[in-house]
């Protein structure tokens, strides 16, 4: 915790944890798994947790301040969350900051790829972007639509929600079911 308020994130921190919990429960959905075969791996779970992420932040990004603050904040949760699984799993201290790194580098190259299509309400480049990250090209078929999709319909859900939402961490999303129906 002592990181984050040395970034400056302690005064969003605790919506910030909240925000990314959020985040990661909707990852945790059995169906993206079963239903559009993402493989039940660390990095299946991670390209999930770092679609949702994504889409908070991103709609974070467009909101007024502190909405910048707070997207920082949910970056910093999702990271800190990183480096304990690590740790948990036993990783060796000697290679935490690498291996965060790596994880820090493929976020924010999976973010990028996400940011235009979710501006644009583009479900094909969105789709296409997905199949690359979430599957490394080896999608089941129609799978990477269907996510696209489904991401696109949280990320319109997302604007129903104010900045006073966002600051109390009180925002979710859509069910995996509903939006995979």
């Amino acid at each position: 915790m002592g990181r984050l308020s040395f970034l400056g994130g302690a005064r969003h921190e605790r919506a910030g944890f909240a925000l990314y919990t959020t985040a990661v429960r909707a990852a945790r959905a059995p169906e993206w798994f079963a239903e559009l075969g993402v493989a039940d791996t660390l990095d299946g779970r991670f390209d999930l947790v770092g679609l949702f992420v994504a889409l908070v932040i991103h709609r974070l990004r467009t909101l007024p301040p502190p909405g910048a603050a707070l997207a920082q904040a949910v970056f910093d949760a999702m990271f800190a969350d990183m480096d304990f699984c690590l740790r948990e799993m036993g990783v060796g201290d000697m290679s935490i900051a690498r291996r965060v790194k790596q994880m820090w580098e493929a976020f924010h190259g999976r973010a990028l790829a996400y940011e235009a299509p979710l501006a644009g309400n583009d479900k094909a480049a969105l789709a296409e972007a997905l199949a690359r990250n979430v599957w490394r090209g080896a999608a089941p078929e129609g799978a990477p639509t269907r996510l696209a999709a489904a991401a696109l319909a949280n990320y319109r859900h997302l604007q129903s929600f104010d900045l006073a939402a966002f600051k109390a961490g009180t925002i979710n999303f859509e069910p995996a079911a509903v939006v995979l129906a």
